[in-house]
């Protein structure tokens, strides 16, 4: 076998083995589901970290201000028993309310520096994305 065909077919060894990591080839969702129309709130002291599940909403005590943790836009980390190049991040959506104002937006807050930012300001505070679990069914944020 000449030396070119060996490199060519080793390349795309290559190729095809990283993919196979990759969380489409694994049979993964590039993107959770929507939350479920409702979960418990919880209440939140300012300063602190707060876990929330998909769809749950925390209260910020002290502050007119809730932060819901509302979908999974992206999550490409790297599965549990899978070998990966790049770790990946987890990119999620939260929906910001400042109930007395009437005021409301949203935010795509990232699991890793990468690809975007991992907090936002929004009433006066600021909402930084702490960790994600595995599955991503729940998000810690800390709210100051």
């Amino acid at each position: 076998m000449d030396l070119p065909r060996f490199v060519a077919g080793l390349f795309a060894f290559a190729v095809v083995t990283v993919g196979a990591g990759s969380s489409v080839a694994a049979g993964q969702p590039a993107a959770g589901p929507a939350a479920p129309p409702s979960s418990p709130a919880v209440s939140a002291a300012a300063g602190q970290d707060v876990t929330l599940r998909l769809g749950q909403e925390a209260a910020v005590q002290g502050k007119d201000l809730t932060v819901r943790y509302t979908r999974v836009v992206e999550d490409s980390r790297c599965r549990p028993g899978m070998t990966c190049i790049w770790q990946g991040e987890a990119t999620l959506a939260f929906l910001l309310k400042e109930p007395g104002r009437g005021e409301s937006t949203t935010a795509e807050l990232h699991s890793g520096p990468r690809t975007g930012p991992q907090a936002t300001s929004f009433a006066a505070s600021r909402i930084e994305l702490v960790a994600v679990s595995e599955d991503a069914g729940e998000a810690t944020v800390r709210i100051s």
